[in-house]
């Protein structure tokens, strides 16, 4: 029997080293620049082959293929991914933004999912979960060194099913289990209000299809209220990102016409681009305007943007562009650096594969990849500081991230500063686990407690910032004299209102 096995799996072999002979052949056709590898190819084929007929068990063909494909394009990059039908289902979910779930903003921390906020008004938020809670096991599933795609399809279901999460909660230092009813999710990417006479606020929780239009109707609500606005706070923080397009049609908004908003540099001729301010580059409807109608002021107006090390992506590409045509200031903490574009290659009618293509760079040609946006003010979430800033993980964090195209990512001062960094995160972890009510909770984004917003507001209004700690300890080492100082930093007055650019002539 055993040699039966060892001959059907031989024949399958042959098989397969046929089909990729074939494939070579097509290839070498098609591209004399790049065949296949014939001989790796091959030595795949003898894998597969011996795994069908020598495994303990009997493994479908058609499992060891699509695994296969998915190692060969997660060890790529971190941002790279083969969409199975039910992935590639909820990508298109995900940019739609509807879905059935849970209704939780997720992270990966320490091999667990975190939950970096409920959605309003979703089953998680009704259920009582927090930010900052972790689930270590999803219904009878542990979640520890689960991918967090395979942790999100375990989450996902139909509308009406229940799904029991584990939570570890530090901050009260217990384990409970929380069972919540999946739902169909509508996530409302933009919000916002008047937060001071003169003075809005609009926030954007990630770049959906809708981001665009819902955030021209909201510009036009605050002028609305007051035709005469003075100044407006874009708040990004923990924005991860979404469609390209609904990025430069927000920075749009505030630029002149036709001005480039980002470029793209890859290794094919498609993947080198520049986005302007054109309908054609933001706009899905051919011959659709989504800012047409919007009041002149909005070009003008004084204007700050918020950001934070969870600001990755498409609103890195929209705090790029406004701080590099010096139309706003750009306040908070360093951006995630997540500068690479992933384009949705379809392989099929259900599965598709979303691959690295290219970098992106803000106007001035800067690589937003490992990098980041600095901003102009560096402010603290808190007076006191960032009690949780070892805990945050960046682009340059991952080990397999691209690099920015100009250094390389492995030098060994690079090296140096993540095994620090990951040591401070140890540290501070054991710390709040020892005494999680040590540290204190940070504010909800808009409210009266949130500090980066109060200090975006001192700069509208003309009053002094106060910057990070951190800051501080750098001017009142450095500065002679030192620089009058708060709790927090030191006390900042704010520079002019930056004027808006002229085109790009380009």
């Amino acid at each position: 029997m055993a040699g039966k096995f060892k001959i059907a799996a031989w024949v399958t072999v042959g098989v397969l080293t046929g089909a990729l002979a074939t494939l070579q052949l097509q290839a070498m056709a098609r591209n004399a620049v790049s065949p296949l590898p014939l001989e790796e190819l091959q030595q795949f084929a003898a894998v597969y082959g011996l795994i069908k007929a020598d495994y303990f068990e009997p493994v479908e063909g058609k499992k060891l293929v699509h695994d296969a494909i998915s190692g060969m394009v997660n060890s790529l990059d971190p941002h790279s991914e083969y969409l199975d039908q039910k992935s590639f289902k909820e990508f298109r979910e995900s940019t739609s933004g509807k879905f059935v779930g849970v209704g939780i903003e997720i992270t990966a921390e320490d091999g667990l999912v975190k939950v970096v906020s409920p959605i309003e008004g979703s089953p998680a938020a009704h259920a009582g979960i927090q930010a900052g809670d972790l689930i270590t096991r999803i219904d009878d599933t542990p979640v520890k060194g689960l991918p967090l795609n395979q942790a999100v399809k375990f989450m996902r279901g139909k509308p009406g099913t229940k799904v029991t999460l584990t939570i570890l909660r530090k901050s009260e230092n217990r384990t409970f289990n929380v069972t919540v009813t999946r739902e169909e999710i509508h996530v409302q990417s933009v919000r916002g209000k008047m937060v001071a006479p003169g003075y809005a606020w609009v926030r954007i929780t990630q770049f959906q299809s809708d981001t665009l239009p819902d955030f021209t109707r909201k510009i036009e609500d605050f002028y609305k209220q007051d035709p005469k606005l003075k100044g407006i706070v874009l708040d990004l923080r923990n924005d991860p990102g979404g469609l390209l397009e609904s990025a430069v049609g927000v920075a749009s908004v505030f630029l002149p016409r036709d001005v480039v908003i980002v470029s793209t540099r890859g290794q094919i001729p498609e993947a080198n681009v520049s986005y302007r301010n054109t309908p054609s580059d933001y706009s899905r409807t051919p011959g659709d305007n989504p800012l047409e109608g919007l009041p002149a002021g909005v070009k003008t107006v004084r204007l700050v943007v918020l950001v934070n090390g969870g600001s990755a992506s498409a609103s890195e590409i929209v705090t790029g562009a406004l701080k590099d045509y010096k139309r706003a200031v750009v306040m908070g903490t360093q951006t995630f650096g997540k500068g690479s574009v992933q384009t949705v290659l379809p392989l099929g009618p259900d599965t598709a594969l979303k691959l690295t293509t290219a970098r992106y760079y803000t106007p001035n040609g800067e690589s937003i990849q490992a990098k980041g946006i600095t901003p102009n003010y560096f402010v603290d979430p808190l007076p006191t500081g960032d009690p949780y800033a070892a805990l945050r993980m960046r682009e340059v964090d991952y080990k397999n991230q691209i690099g920015t195209g100009v250094e390389a990512s492995d030098s060994s001062s690079v090296k140096e500063a993540l095994r620090k960094q990951e040591e401070a995160r140890r540290l501070l972890e054991a710390e709040i686990e020892k005494d999680p009510n040590k540290f204190p909770k940070l504010p909800e984004y808009g409210s009266k407690e949130d500090w980066q917003m109060e200090q975006a507001l001192n700069y509208l209004e003309g009053k002094p910032v106060v910057t990070a700690k951190m800051v501080a300890d750098a001017q009142e080492k450095n500065a002679k004299p030192p620089a009058p100082t708060s709790s927090a930093g030191p006390v900042q007055k704010p520079a002019p209102a930056p004027r808006p650019a002229k085109p790009d002539s380009k």
